[in-house]
């Protein structure tokens, strides 16, 4: 009686997954990046936008359902990752690898730390800036505010405030910070390393990928890290007490009958 083998992802599968699950992602950090510095814009512009992106046709599936796409690609470069650095581990000798180690990068070769670490970042922004559970009184120093869409004033959760509040914490934007450095670190190796998974990379092209790749993964740490550091240089603080002081002196609000 024969036994089957079990099926195995084959080496190119796995990288072309990785890769284009990577692009959706990279995607999705340039975009999450140009919204999130319209704090720049003021109140009005940022909160808007996030109105906006909560009411999109069909919302909030529709919300759900790009979050739930952009974790299923999450997972897939994690498990692509995962399998291909035990494939190349399986498939050099040891005395290989200890000749590699000298050229390799100092960003390829902390990819999985980084990795491992910028999951954790996320873990707890999704908990900071989506359900907002942490810190434990985060909800009660920010609260709703109105914004004005198509001249109508509609009842909407400060976004702006809630940034200016999240990032006065030293703490929090030095772990911001620090976790965008990391993530940016492994942007520079990953997008250098995409075009390899996908065959578009030649020697001639190299230098050039990899110049490209650190200068986009430094527009994007310098895009994220300046919010931070300009909440702690007292951007928006003057906003964020007024607001404060005006929702502390509101009626408090009835609940809704059943």
């Amino acid at each position: 009686m024969s036994t089957s083998k079990p099926c195995r992802i084959p080496s190119l599968v796995k990288k072309y997954l990785m890769a284009i699950s990577g692009l959706v992602l990279v995607g999705f950090i340039l975009g999450h990046m140009l919204g999130n510095l319209q704090f720049f814009m003021g109140p009005e512009v940022i909160n808007a936008y996030a109105y906006h992106l909560h009411h999109l046709p069909g919302a909030p599936f529709s919300l759900w359902a790009i979050r739930g796409f952009l974790l299923l690609m999450l997972a897939v470069h994690v498990w692509m990752a995962i399998l291909l650095t035990k494939e190349n581990r399986e498939a050099r000798p040891e005395s290989y690898l200890g000749q590699k180690t000298n050229v390799a990068t100092y960003a390829s070769r902390t990819m999985p730390i980084t990795g491992v670490l910028i999951l954790a970042f996320i873990v707890f922004h999704i908990l900071q800036y989506t359900t907002r559970v942490v810190p434990e009184d985060y909800n009660q120093t920010i609260g709703e505010s109105t914004i004005e869409v198509a001249h109508v004033q509609l009842e909407y959760f400060d976004v702006y405030a809630m940034m200016v509040s999240g990032f006065s914490s030293p703490i929090i934007s030095l772990f911001y910070i620090v976790t965008m450095g990391l993530l940016c670190m492994h942007l520079s190796h990953g997008v250098h390393s995409m075009f390899q998974s996908v065959g578009l990379r030649n020697e001639s092209w190299r230098p050039k990928l990899k110049l490209a790749a650190a200068a986009f993964a430094g527009l994007i740490f310098i895009g994220f890290a300046s919010i931070p550091a300009a909440v702690l240089a007292g951007a928006g603080s003057g906003y964020l007490a007024e607001k404060e002081a005006a929702w502390a002196n509101a009626p408090a609000k009835s609940a809704p009958a059943h």
